[in-house]
């Protein structure tokens, strides 16, 4: 995996119109962690895509007819089996955290990435999950050195309204998993 113009090569780029420039072209400093299914519970199937593109429709599911209308998006999705779509440069702000706060600063789109797991609060996210994390995260670190220092969850952030990613999310595991990677790859 590698990054060139702010998209990874070898994976699937779903553009989203759902964003836009950073803040005087501000580097990414924090890694915000989430979880999406689409509908609630349900893996699989072109929702989430959809959503982020916006081209959800609302009569599909009862579900979409309250968030056909939202403008929202990610850097990536990583799916249940491990398979990375992106769907915003991460040069680029996308729209994933709403009203956030990190260590006392607001609006956290303008200085993170937003990765999104196929998952809920409550089911295990998978192996490859933690893999393909761990491995973009160590690839982002590489690229935006402060991330390295600054990873956190979307209810982190946004206490008052999200939840995600969720007990189910083993942060310890996360950080084995890239450590390992990084160890690796040093001289």
């Amino acid at each position: 995996m590698q990054l060139k113009d702010g998209w990874l090569s070898d994976t699937k780029h779903v553009p989203s119109p759902h964003f836009d420039l950073r803040p005087e072209e501000e580097p990414p400093s924090l890694l915000v962690v989430h979880n999406i299914s689409l509908p609630p519970g349900e893996f699989g199937g072109p929702y989430i895509d959809a959503l982020f593109t916006g081209t959800l429709d609302p009569r599909v599911h009862p579900y979409f007819a309250g968030i056909a209308q939202l403008r929202v998006s990610a850097h990536c999705l990583i799916r249940r089996d491990g398979e990375i779509i992106q769907y915003v440069p991460f040069d680029k702000r996308a729209w994933h955290a709403g009203v956030s706060q990190y260590q006392g600063r607001e609006r956290c789109n303008d200085f993170s990435i937003g990765i999104e797991l196929e998952g809920t609060d409550t089911v295990a996210y998978t192996e490859a999950q933690y893999q393909q994390l761990a491995t973009l995260t160590a690839l982002l670190i590489k690229h935006y050195p402060q991330i390295a220092e600054h990873m956190t969850g979307h209810s982190d952030i946004a206490p008052t309204r999200k939840t995600d990613p969720g007990p189910s999310f083993d942060w310890d595991y996360f950080h084995q998993h890239i450590n390992r990677i990084i160890d690796k790859e040093s001289p």
